[in-house]
């Protein structure tokens, strides 16, 4: 008996993560990146003055769109930033440890026969304005828009936009309160 295999694309590297700060589209100064980090489409990653970048965080930039990180903004341990949509990160933003921005996903293929992962990808932008902070764990899903000054629970899904001011908080994120 003959069995036939599936013939599937291999999937390719997306490289090592390692760069030097002269590979990034922007660098300011007094930027930290602690070791272990590592940020991937360097063309595409913009970070402003005194930005800290902690260990083992993932800055997953794209080979298209940008990752933009405004200044004295800080990024915890093991955050993963994924910018394929395009990800906007204002000014003194906090990102917690091990916090997930993403910005793209796949489309549900209409047969259940159909894998996940060969329905289209779909694209949408994340904004974290100025001044607010994501909590420990914290994941926002594409096309999401979190307001200034804004706080997101630790744990939340965030799903939907976030006004200013607001906090959030639960799975999916809903306002809890204002600052």
């Amino acid at each position: 008996m003959v069995h036939h295999a599936t013939v599937l694309k291999m999937p390719s590297s997306h490289g090592s993560g390692q760069i030097s700060r002269e590979e990034l589209s922007a660098c300011g100064n007094s930027v930290i990146i602690e070791p272990g980090a590592l940020i991937f489409h360097p063309e595409n990653v913009e970070i402003g003055d005194e930005v800290y970048i902690g260990h083992y965080a993932i800055l997953k930039g794209y080979y298209k769109n940008t990752l933009k990180i405004g200044a004295r903004s800080w990024i915890g341990q093991g955050a993963f930033l994924h910018s394929a949509g395009g990800l906007c990160i204002g000014e003194r933003v906090g990102i917690g440890p091990g916090a997930k921005i993403i910005t793209s996903q796949h489309e549900m293929p209409p047969d259940a026969a159909t894998p996940v992962m060969d329905g289209e990808l779909l694209f949408a932008p994340v904004t974290l304005e100025d001044g607010c902070d994501l909590g420990v764990g914290s994941i926002v899903l594409p096309g999401v828009r979190i307001g200034k000054g804004a706080q997101v629970g630790a744990g939340a899904v965030v799903t939907r936009a976030v006004p200013a001011g607001a906090i959030v908080a639960g799975v999916p994120a809903h306002v809890v309160g204002n600052r």
